[in-house]
């Protein structure tokens, strides 16, 4: 079967490149070995969020007294809130088949797998394809600890599929997003959770204060987050599992719970994807590229987690999707990929988008901050928001927007402002002039502005 262009992977970057390239005219042919809408929407982004609105929904009707809201007998349906979450996969899975269909592009289950220029083959059949694009994804990587392998360890994969695990106790090694998120979930339906993460801080991608501001509260809450702690053994049964480590003093402690989530990272997956002696350049597993997805074969690309040195989220997947069509059609890439927002949906969210005053010191930058608190914003006051700040990072001669940290209620949403701003190369001024509207959590960009004037 022959086609002008060939997508390998169903996920966000995948989906989005083949119906982008569809509208350049050509005929598309798109490769899925699992489901439409890869690890994201499956077992990643969408089933984490979907538990994690379940649960902040049952922890604030636990608290609503305070606010003049008593409920009584509230409790939580497990296997319930793994049917929403199941609901919402399936109805969101079902809209990508619909836009592929609608873009014509032909979708195929089954292990794809290059066997040479132009040419794939997948479930016995062969077809052939001008350009191919590399979407493949990436999948759970789990550091080589001993007894990472027993019944009873778990990833991110066995949590989030399915009728998901239930858990009076939990441990989770690693303290990255997909720690959090999940520590935030299981904390939130009344789970014992312990988090050891190997950096001296969790979320250690993100600047330091923002860490310190989401360690906090999810402390308070009863999570335990051992940093520095380095996990030599994990041993037990299902049930029963004791993981033991050494922490920053040196001192080697054991803690036992119900399961053990790894959550140490991900990598590309790229393995059996070419057979041998038609593969790209590689680093490390992943296929080297350029701006437009170009490797080093003709006509064949390589966007999302698949490529190297790629920032492993779904919107960065899709835009380079936009950008991959746009580069076989021989256009200028219409997406900036220079300012990527980074989101964290922890009880309070964080977002950054462009420089943290850290980065940009270390840069040689000379630069001026204000930080807005929530404290000070009325729609944090109503709605109880707990400590948080807006904090703006401007160059200090010209006010030039660099870079934007957000905790606080709604950052997710909020920080696509900073990153129009600061792609835009706006001014703190700029920011200043436009009206926010009150009360609203928005108001706190206006905020830290004015601030800066």
């Amino acid at each position: 079967m022959k086609f002008d262009a060939a997508v390998i992977g169903g996920g966000p970057g995948g989906y989005t490149a083949a119906q982008a390239i569809a509208g350049t005219g050509r005929t598309v042919v798109l490769f899925e070995k699992n489901q439409l809408g890869g690890t994201c929407l499956n077992r990643g982004c969408i089933p984490t969020k979907a538990l994690l609105h379940t649960a902040f929904l049952y922890r604030e009707m636990e608290a609503g007294s305070s606010v003049g809201v008593t409920a009584e007998k509230v409790s939580l349906d497990f296997a319930a809130m793994q049917e929403y979450k199941n609901n919402v996969v399936n109805r969101l899975r079902e809209g990508v088949a619909r836009q592929m269909k609608t873009a014509k592009v032909t979708v195929v289950t089954g292990k794809a797998v290059v066997t040479g220029k132009g040419q794939i083959t997948c479930e016995g059949e062969i077809y052939e394809a001008e350009d191919i694009v590399i979407a493949s994804g990436s999948r759970v990587s789990c550091p080589p600890i001993p007894g990472r392998d027993l019944p009873g360890v778990y990833t991110s994969d066995d949590l989030l599929e399915g009728g998901g695990l239930e858990f009076d106790s939990l441990i989770i090694i690693g303290g990255g997003v997909v720690g959090m998120e999940c520590a935030c979930i299981y904390r939130n339906i009344g789970s014992e959770v312990t988090v050891l993460e190997a950096m001296d801080r969790i979320l250690p991608l993100m600047d330091k204060e923002s860490a310190q501001r989401i360690a906090m509260p999810l402390k308070k809450s009863g999570v335990k987050i051992e940093t520095g702690a380095r996990v030599s053994e994990i041993t037990g049964e299902p049930g029963n599992m004791t993981v033991t480590y050494t922490d920053r003093k040196g001192s080697s402690i054991s803690v036992t719970a119900q399961g053990v989530l790894m959550a140490a990272g991900r990598r590309a997956d790229t393995e059996g994807l070419f057979a041998d002696g038609t593969g790209p350049e590689t680093d490390r597993g992943a296929i080297v590229g350029d701006e437009a997805g170009r490797t080093s074969i003709p006509h064949l690309y390589v966007i999302g987690d698949a490529k190297a040195g790629n920032i492993q989220l779904a919107h960065v997947a899709e835009a380079q999707g936009v950008n991959v069509a746009a580069a076989i059609d021989g256009k200028p890439l219409p997406v900036d990929v220079s300012v990527v927002p980074s989101c964290v949906y922890t009880s309070p969210e964080a977002a950054s988008a462009g420089l943290s005053e850290e980065a940009a010191k270390e840069a040689g930058m000379d630069v001026v901050c204000a930080k807005y608190l929530t404290g000070a914003n009325a729609r944090c006051t109503i709605e109880a928001a707990g400590s948080g700040y807006v904090k703006l990072v401007a160059d200090r001669e010209t006010l030039r927007l660099l870079g934007v940290q957000m905790v606080c209620p709604r950052a997710t949403d909020l920080i696509s402002e900073a990153a129009l701003a600061i792609l835009k190369g706006l001014t703190v001024k700029d920011l200043a002039s436009v009206i926010h509207p009150h009360p609203t959590f928005s108001e706190m960009i206006h905020g830290a502005a004015m601030q800066l004037l």
